[in-house]
């Protein structure tokens, strides 16, 4: 074989080794996709159990394969959330808008990581933005009302529960945190209405016996007010109805006049 014939070939070879490069890359390319996505389906499950550390770890081997991944983001998000690591979520929130400027997922997540970290005023502009692409979600409205509610704007508070019972009817949370809205603005009967509704669809909603007991001492229906906050002082959660529990207690002592 000549030399002129020897070169061809090695250049006949260089160009046939091009030719099959992209099928390799692209078999690699789909490879490592459906390990991201295996990845992320194992961080969604282990927020699912409420393994928020491992979630925290697959969400990061997901993003080191697919950085472009906005639920990623958006779940990693949440799961620093879950560690009260706000500052952290805020920033893979915006990560994900960046990617997603109209998840409604994204704002809503953002908001409660605001509301967490008492930026109630910021909170309330996501849930609002939320709002604008996914009209017909309670949970929405509910949360907003809460923060609302944590500023001290009752009125706001209370339409927003109104409308997340609307599409959410016979909620008793819903229904729980509108008792308090109507017991700050002084409607003891709403209250009272609204607490005995969520006994009836949860007899076990412990906190809804604290709104009755309010509602019931502001209704000058003393002996009644007594019994409920008995029942509560029996039923509520030592650790998150601490606070609760001690102000039922110091109510119950003044109505029995000790």
């Amino acid at each position: 074989m000549t030399m002129r014939n020897r070169l061809c070939s090695i250049l006949l070879a260089l160009l046939l080794t091009v030719l099959i490069l992209p099928p390799f890359s692209f078999a690699t390319d789909k490879d490592q996709e459906n390990q991201a996505q295996e990845l992320f389906s194992q961080g969604v499950d282990a927020l699912n159990q409420g393994n928020a550390n491992l979630a925290l770890e697959k969400f990061n081997a997901t993003l080191k394969l697919d950085p472009e991944l906005p639920e990623a983001y958006i779940n990693r998000g949440i799961a620093l959330r879950r560690l009260e690591q706000y500052v952290e979520a805020v920033a893979d929130f915006d990560k994900a808008l960046k990617l997603a400027p109209q998840s409604a997922e994204a704002y809503y997540n953002r908001a409660l990581a605001y509301s967490l970290s008492g930026v109630y005023d910021k909170a309330v502009a996501d849930y609002t933005r939320a709002l604008k692409y996914a009209p017909k979600d309670w949970q929405i409205f509910y949360n907003r009302g809460n923060t609302y509610l944590d500023q001290n704007k009752v009125k706001e508070a209370l339409a927003d529960y109104n409308q997340a019972l609307k599409l959410h009817p016979q909620s008793p949370e819903i229904l729980h945190n509108r008792g308090l809205a109507y017991l700050n603005l002084g409607q003891a009967d709403k209250a009272l209405k609204d607490a005995d509704a969520v006994l009836q669809l949860n007899g076990n909603f412990a906190r809804a016996q604290y709104v009755r007991a309010q509602a019931l001492e502001k209704l000058d229906q003393k002996y009644e007010a007594m019994v409920a906050y008995r029942v509560f002082l029996n039923t509520g959660n030592p650790e998150k109805d601490r606070d609760l529990l001690q102000k039922a207690l110091e109510h119950l002592k003044k109505l029995e006049g000790k």
